[in-house]
């Protein structure tokens, strides 16, 4: 009969273990709240009567399982990577997915949803979730959250938290220069940047007061360099339309000041303009620097301009390594793109929080 372990042993063994635990650090940060769009939503416009939905193959090829949850990508989403890089679970579930309860809410949640922007009459284009109503879903969550923990441990996860948003290009491309909802006739282009400005300090407000502390807010990238609209850009052969571009640039220059005037007068506020425009256009204009092939197509179908149910699993067009490309459809990045995306998070906009 063998020996039982000597107590010297044990305690030895002991102390090794404590050791390596004491090499990997906590996280301070109790969940990932998320805001915004279809580059974060992780799902909740599988639950609304929309058209924009992307839960089928082949998105989500290279996610977890290899199962398509609603993402507009290949794989992961930026705030999935950074949830995981947190010590959190590797991916932030939708607030309306049936199969998720509190209990994992209260470690992270996305109310985002596809096709949605700052102006009300964005989300109205495809029939998704307003600004707002993702605002109420918020406010249901720390109603929830309190019973599921107690008062003091919820307000402990709002204040502590950080939370994720990505906004805007829709507002743009889907909206103001897409000629359905007026607001070109309503507005100069400048004039409908001040509008969008004036509803982001409004939604930051709100959210808030509902708990939020620490806040990354995302710029706008160079839209004029998405493939739908280099496909659309007969004229100059392709290339990236400066005009969208422009608006960009000009957009992210008041978004970055309204965030320094309101950090600065919300006590307790630590609001952070995270820029994802020049990160962005350096993979495009340097991609072998990346191991990327192809900026200007989008991986699934011929990537010239399907996105949602164009971009299908019977298209042949597919490609079979999206580490290669800059673009999944001919709207939003590959998980390549993401997870260098969330690195940049992670060392920027979020760093002094972790």
């Amino acid at each position: 009969m063998a020996n039982a372990m000597s107590p010297h042993l044990l305690l030895l063994l002991l102390l090794l273990l404590l050791s390596i635990s004491s090499l990997v650090p906590a996280s301070r940060i109790p969940a990932v709240i998320v805001f915004g769009d279809s580059t974060v939503d992780s799902g909740n416009n599988n639950q609304i009567l929309t058209v924009l939905k992307s839960n089928f193959q082949p998105y989500g090829r290279d996610f977890i399982g290899g199962r398509p949850t609603g993402r507009f990508c290949n794989g992961r989403l930026p705030t999935d990577l950074i949830s995981e890089a947190l010590g959190l679970p590797p991916s932030v579930p939708a607030y309306l997915d049936p199969a998720y309860s509190i209990r994992d809410f209260a470690h992270g949640v996305c109310f985002a949803s596809a096709g949605t922007g700052l102006d009300n009459a964005t989300s109205d284009v495809l029939n998704v979730i307003p600004l707002w109503k993702e605002v109420e879903y918020f406010k249901d969550y720390k109603k929830k959250l309190r019973r599921y923990v107690g008062r003091a441990k919820a307000k402990y996860i709002l204040k502590e938290a950080v939370y994720i948003i990505s906004i805007g290009t829709n507002d743009f491309l889907e909206n103001y220069y897409l000629l359905v909802t007026g607001r070109f006739l309503q507005f100069s282009i400048g004039e409908f940047e001040d509008f969008l400005i004036d509803r982001a300090a409004d939604f930051l407000t709100r959210i808030y007061r509902v708990g939020a502390r620490k806040i990354s807010f995302a710029s706008l990238s160079a839209i004029g360099c998405l493939p739908l609209e280099r496909t659309t850009n007969i004229q100059q052969g392709g290339a990236c339309v400066e005009k969208y571009s422009k608006v960009a640039r000009d957009f992210n220059a008041k978004l970055q000041a309204m965030i320094g005037r309101l950090d600065a007068s919300l006590p307790g506020l630590k609001l952070r303009y995270l820029d994802a425009y020049d990160p962005l256009l350096n993979i495009i204009q340097n991609p072998s620097s990346y191991g990327i092939e192809n900026v200007e197509d989008g991986c699934c179908a011929t990537g010239k301009f399907e996105m949602g149910y164009l971009c299908n699993e019977w298209e042949p067009h597919t490609c079979e390594d999206a580490e290669k490309y800059v673009f999944w459809d001919a709207f939003h990045p590959t998980e390549k793109v993401n997870r260098i995306m969330a690195n940049l998070t992670l060392r920027t906009s979020l760093s002094e929080f972790l």
